[in-house]
């Protein structure tokens, strides 16, 4: 069975592709986008666990 870690992070708008990239060069896959306080979304992502 594959185990998971999580990742929750703000996305600032005015840069939202760069850290999106940024998490997925890394192995994030992003899960869902919802909406914050003050334009800015928060993003939840996961991966796989190693080991």
């Amino acid at each position: 069975m594959t185990k998971w870690e999580y990742q929750v992070a703000p996305v600032l708008n005015h840069v939202a592709a760069q850290i999106l990239n940024n998490f997925g060069q890394d192995g994030w896959e992003l899960v869902t986008l919802i909406p914050g306080q003050g334009g800015n979304d928060i993003a939840y992502f996961k991966r796989p666990v190693e080991g």
